[in-house]
């Protein structure tokens, strides 16, 4: 629902506001260009962290739509849509729609907390605001990307999936997008879990996914793109401190028939890569552009 006005069977501002803003750490990336106000604040859940903040261009449309999952390793208090709101800025400026997305995370037990299965259930009911755009603003429904930085990745692959009866969600049919822009994020969270735990510096992935791969096995293999290919024309992969993945994660996130292309940046920072006006990210943008455009 936008901001300020109430759907029916949803809570009212009264009963669970939306932020007005993000308050997490903006890690420099509102060092060249401040993030604008968005366009309108969509709810998806009635917990604190269920809304998604629109930002729409000037003009009449229909745009390109970039869904955008932010990072901080799945654990509460890390990171929010705040970081990713100058990136969100600069698209909507290029003739992107965009949707920054909040999600719950592990460690937060007053809002039933994160990992295996809510955040997913958040990303899945995310995914549902694009229907309302769709219907309600001059979007593409041709050209959307979905768009994750670290452990965003995850949401991006994995709503674009066709899931099996034991993925959270039961089965639900891949979100229909055009693409996938990936950064600094793993192909395969299983095939790439001591690499993304290195890069976090603590453990994240068992943490969220409820154990290791041995212990639930099965939860990784529901998830695993090896067995459940994203449905994509286009996935893009721009690195800086994870390693790429290794080209058996990549082979299987383009066994669904993915153009897949990887971009490394050595010497970039984690956050650089999507930070406009820093030297990498400028360096990458035409990249991204086109993929966004659908070019």
């Amino acid at each position: 629902m936008i901001a300020g006005c109430a759907a029916k069977g949803d809570p009212t501002e009264s009963e669970q506001p939306i932020a007005l803003a993000a308050d997490g750490a903006m890690w420099g990336t509102d060092t060249h260009m401040p993030p604008g106000q968005p366009s309108a604040l969509m709810r998806y859940a009635d917990h604190a962290r269920g809304y998604a903040a629109l930002r729409l261009p000037q003009g009449d449309g229909p745009f390109p739509l970039a869904v955008l999952f932010h990072g901080g390793c799945w654990k509460a208090g890390v990171a929010d849509t705040a970081y990713l709101a100058p990136l969100a800025t600069r698209w909507q400026q290029q003739g992107i729609a965009t949707l920054n997305v909040d999600y719950r995370e592990v460690g937060e037990g007053k809002f039933g907390g994160g990992g295996w299965p809510n955040s997913f259930t958040d990303w899945q009911k995310a995914a549902g605001l694009i229907d309302q755009l769709l219907a309600n603003y001059p979007i593409d429904r041709n050209r959307i990307t979905l768009v994750g930085h670290s452990a965003g990745a995850l949401p991006a692959l994995w709503l674009a999936e066709q899931r099996g009866t034991t993925s959270p969600g039961g089965g639900a049919a891949p979100v229909k997008a055009r693409a996938a822009i990936i950064f600094d994020g793993p192909a395969d969270v299983g095939a790439e879990r001591e690499a993304f735990d290195a890069l976090c510096e603590f453990s994240a992935v068992d943490p969220f996914m409820g154990g290791s791969p041995d212990a639930v096995a099965g939860r990784y293999a529901a998830i695993s793109p090896g067995e459940h290919p994203p449905q994509l024309k286009e996935i893009l992969f721009v690195n800086a401190r994870l390693p790429q993945p290794p080209k058996s994660a990549l082979d299987a996130v383009g066994a669904g028939g993915a153009k897949v292309e990887t971009r490394s940046n050595p010497g970039a920072s984690h956050f650089d890569i999507i930070t406009p006006g820093a030297e990498a990210y400028t360096a990458n943008e035409p990249a991204i552009m086109k993929v966004l455009r659908g070019e």
